[in-house]
């Protein structure tokens, strides 16, 4: 495939509001051994992309300042040491950063194929959030059949994939939302119980639904104040797993909870953890997630799409919060 010496793409000119995402030419990106070059038909909008483009979230040592953590299209190039690919191949791609752009590299061990039936758009709504649902509350968290979960922020693209991901392995699925709109959502999704955290206090919602008991694991993307109040809604030897601060890094704990219910707090970043972590969390999607999406058990849930030159306005809608699901960017090769 002849390759050109130039591609667009959506720069960060200055961290600050969405006009900060302009129209740029770059070189294409280089590839090293174990990497593949994707010929970028759609991308992933996430909220990482968000904060990094108002300057707080850098990207981590080697990664493109390219925002954009997930890209679906086809094999461009293919580096050495890189077995099992070939150009031509559609796959999606857990990145470090560049996906907004016409090509980017990705990690061989990263890319995963459509799912059956899938287009680019739908595939590229499902590397960033699958990966981080799978990580956190299967892997670090062990959410288990028959076991009770809290998502926060049901809407959101990790929480309508955490929502199904969780009902589809057995579990009692509860989440917030901000609208009775929004919860219908959810509960269309595979929610048990979707509590209107505007008019609803989801600790006594979660409490009388439970019989008192509290859920087990808990995915968080709030944090401030939510902190205490999740810990409350844990269940003796609860899990709870924070993966954002929409409302701060920030809380006032009180511990006592914590040792007499014996509850477990961590947290992750994916972006920055290296290739070999990464991999083992696609090995398992691949095994034991794709074949329900083959199989149609599940699909990520699309809001809306924009080319990639209205970056802006994707970043504007994201920030809005008024989307259900997904926003994606995509190019004219879909």
């Amino acid at each position: 495939m002849a390759l050109p010496a130039s591609m667009k793409c959506i720069e960060i000119l200055d961290p600050g509001p969405t006009a900060a995402l302009v129209p740029a030419e770059r070189p294409l990106p280089t590839i090293g051994p174990g990497e593949v070059l994707i010929r970028v038909a759609a991308a992933g909008v996430n909220r990482p992309d968000v904060i990094q483009r108002q300057g707080m979230y850098p990207p981590p040592p080697g990664a493109s300042d390219i925002p954009g953590l997930e890209v679906a299209g086809t094999v461009a190039a293919v580096g050495q040491a890189v077995n099992g690919m070939a150009v031509g191949q559609s796959v999606c791609a857990l990145v470090t950063g560049g996906g907004y752009a016409e090509y980017c590299a990705a990690a061989a061990e990263l890319c995963l194929p459509y799912p059956a039936g899938y287009d680019a758009v739908r595939a590229a709504a499902l590397p960033e959030t699958f990966f981080t649902v799978w990580y956190n509350v299967f892997q670090r968290a062990g959410l288990k059949a028959g076991e009770s979960f809290l998502v926060h922020g049901g809407t959101s693209g990790i929480g309508t994939a955490a929502i199904q991901l969780a009902k589809a392995f057995g579990a009692r699925v509860f989440t917030t939302a901000g609208s009775d709109e929004k919860c219908r959502a959810c509960r269309d999704l595979g929610a048990d119980c979707a509590i209107n955290y505007k008019t609803q206090d989801f600790v006594q919602v979660i409490a009388e639904q439970t019989g008192g008991r509290g859920v087990d694991v808990i995915l968080d993307m709030v944090g401030g104040d939510y902190l205490p109040r999740n810990i409350k809604s844990l269940a003796a030897d609860g899990r709870h797993v924070s993966i954002a601060f929409l409302s701060g890094p920030k809380a006032d704990v009180n511990f006592l909870p914590v040792m007499l219910k014996r509850l477990t707090l961590t947290g992750s970043t994916l972006r920055p953890q290296p290739v070999a972590a990464k991999s083992a969390i696609a090995d398992d999607l691949k095994a034991r997630v794709w074949p329900l999406l083959d199989q149609g058990r599940m699909a990520p849930a699309i809001f809306a799409t924009f080319p990639l030159d209205r970056a802006d306005d994707a970043h504007r809608l994201m920030e809005s919060s008024t989307h259900i699901g997904k926003i994606i960017l995509t190019l004219d090769r879909i």
